[in-house]
């Protein structure tokens, strides 16, 4: 029996990466979101692909409520194999307009959130000298981007606890890994202009936007045995946006 547990994972990408890790017979899903009543649609959807799948409200952004989720997951099932570090938001603006409020809410839920979870979920990981965490980047993390400074700083720095988590945990045989994923379709880029759509297709070599079960197979591959040699790295899903 293998146990997941993805965060942010009640719509989008979250929501993605859950059904692919269904399909691929993970059997214990947990689906957490900041309201539990949030994911009950995503586990539904789970339950009819033949996962035991579970909601779960946990606020990434409190180390108590990871705590307390984490220690009722691993009560349930008995271990955490994969925990997918997948919930972020975005609160963009100029630097010199950007709050003090909208740089912290950034930084606690994208950095500090997947900390935090990837503290909690390693100490079982370790005692079981197994298991894969995936953190959701972004290839504003690797380029930065106008406008997005608190975002770009929270998603550069999980890609370097990315890669110093890996070299921690890997001798116990707990691999860390993380996605950058591009512009992917989501409610965010149905809105823009047409304009600002094409603005944007220009930078991108495949010219057009990825979807969302693009991010998902990334992320099953890493947390799978197929990549079982493989800690501290970030794979690209952006159309060729970004070639480092």
């Amino acid at each position: 029996m293998s146990t997941a547990i993805v965060t942010g994972s009640a719509r989008g990408i979250g929501r993605a990466i859950c059904e692919k890790l269904a399909k691929d017979g993970v059997e214990n899903i947990v689906v957490c979101d900041v309201k539990a009543e949030w994911c009950e649609e995503t586990v539904e959807a789970l339950k009819a692909l033949g996962a035991n799948a579970i909601a779960m409200e946990i606020n990434v952004a409190d180390g108590a409520s990871i705590e307390s989720g984490v220690d009722a997951v691993v009560k349930q099932f008995g271990a955490i194999d994969i925990c997918v570090n997948n919930a972020g938001i975005t609160r963009d603006g100029l630097l010199m307009r950007m709050t003090e409020e909208d740089w912290d809410s950034v930084l606690d839920i994208n950095l500090k959130g997947a900390f935090l979870m990837t503290k909690a979920v390693s100490r079982n990981m370790l005692r079981a000298r197994k298991g894969s965490i995936v953190n959701i980047a972004s290839v504003v993390g690797l380029m930065g981007n106008a406008g997005q400074c608190n975002s770009s700083a929270s998603k550069g720095g999980l890609v370097a606890l990315t890669k110093s988590a890996a070299r921690e945990l890997g001798a116990r045989g707990v691999r860390v890994n993380a996605v950058a994923p591009g512009f992917i379709k989501s409610k965010m880029t149905d809105v823009l202009t047409d304009d600002v759509k094409n603005r944007m297709l220009s930078a991108i070599p495949m010219g057009k936007f990825g979807e969302v079960e693009d991010v998902a197979n990334a992320v099953a591959f890493l947390a799978s045995d197929s990549a079982a040699y493989i800690t501290g790295q970030v794979i690209s899903v952006n159309g060729g946006m970004l070639m480092p």
